[in-house]
């Protein structure tokens, strides 16, 4: 399993880097924006600021994102307890609001972000 989590870790960033262009790109990021959004938050432990993209739902001011794998992933964990800040960019707008990571009785991990009014 070791082995397999460094693969997947190691392909993860240049498939992170790819999708976040594309959000980003003024030719794609609309057809791409239309499920995936780069979040950016700070580590609790760390201190540092990251972005990554996500697959995303959105209904309302209620963003849900659903963690695959959760328990190869870290950054979700940011968001547990009384959650915490984070900005997506949505549309090609930078959004703030307030995460919270729930765990369910299946083991999936979901993090709703309620967005800050516009």
């Amino acid at each position: 399993m070791g082995q397999r989590r460094t693969l997947v870790a190691r392909l993860a960033v240049p498939a992170n880097a790819a999708v976040s262009a594309l959000v980003s790109s003024p030719r794609w990021g609309r057809l791409v924006g239309r499920s995936f959004a780069v979040i950016t938050y700070t580590g609790r432990r760390s201190g540092r600021t990251v972005s990554t993209p996500v697959g995303y739902r959105r209904k309302g001011d209620v963003v849900t994102i659903a963690v695959m794998m959760p328990d190869a992933k870290t950054w979700w964990r940011n968001f547990t307890g009384d959650g915490g800040p984070m900005t997506l960019r949505l549309d090609g707008t930078e959004r703030h609001g307030q995460a919270l990571a729930r765990r369910d009785d299946r083991g999936r991990v979901a993090v709703s972000v309620q967005l800050d009014s516009a």
